[in-house]
């Protein structure tokens, strides 16, 4: 399938989509009311803390030492739009800037969420060496007592963005997008988990980033397929019209 015909296959977001995104949230509230949160916390942490927050692989390898990378991608991403390489010379120019702004929508959405989150990360709580209490995210305007801004997790996003790539090449690439798709989640997963281990989220911080981050995509994926289907298709432009016969 060619560039020029993928400007018209991408219609709203699908039903399938929609009932992947319904029941992701429904599994998500279930884990948010199961209390596994803090069942999980207790694997990596004590009264004493968590033994691995300042750990070469999981703060130096998996935190500080690949900041850097997922804006290398992004900036490559942008790149592409006027060049692109690889799969994405398969894609529209619409769909290359669809899966660049996508992944800036979701980096937006998860650090807007966190600057207003009261949330304090778990090596703050007094059952782990800090001061304060365990307090839901659901618990809206309650302070925990500590510095908050923990929810949802940001470094998880850093792999969780590129979600949307998934969305930008189903339409004409679906088993290239299954790859990335898959990419995209275990990235995340890896970089949740190794904040987890160090104290500085939850399993549901990591869990409300994925899902954030696949709506977001969604959400992008359905503006962008309703622009592109109110176009006319390069075969319709070139019908002649009864005016256009008429001398």
């Amino acid at each position: 399938m060619t560039a020029s015909r993928s400007l018209h296959d991408g219609a709203p977001v699908s039903s399938r989509v929609f009932l992947a995104s319904l029941l992701g949230l429904a599994l998500l509230l279930a884990w948010d009311h199961s209390g596994l949160d803090l069942w999980m916390a207790h694997w990596f942490g004590s009264a004493t803390g968590f033994a691995y927050e300042d750990h070469w692989f999981w703060r130096g390898t998996l935190h500080d030492d690949i900041r850097w990378l997922p804006w290398m991608v992004e900036l490559a991403l942008l790149a592409a739009v006027a060049r692109p390489f690889g799969a994405l010379r398969g894609l529209a120019v619409e769909r290359r800037v669809q899966l660049a702004l996508t992944t800036l929508v979701s980096l937006l959405v998860v650090s807007t969420l966190k600057l207003h989150s009261l949330t304090s990360c778990p090596w703050e709580l007094r059952e782990f060496g800090g001061t304060v209490a365990y307090v839901s995210h659901w618990a809206w305007g309650v302070r925990d007592g500590g510095s908050g801004g923990c929810f949802p997790a940001g470094h998880a996003s850093a792999g969780f963005a590129f979600i949307g790539g998934f969305f930008a090449l189903r339409h004409t690439l679906p088993r290239t997008a299954r790859r990335w798709l898959a990419g995209a989640l275990a990235a995340g997963l890896v970089l949740g988990l190794a904040q987890q281990v160090r104290g500085a989220h939850y399993m549901s911080h990591t869990l409300w980033t994925a899902w954030l981050c696949w709506a977001s995509a969604a959400l992008v994926d359905n503006i962008v397929g309703q622009m592109l289907s109110q176009r006319p298709s390069p075969d319709q432009a070139q019908v002649p019209t009864l005016a256009t016969l008429n001398p």
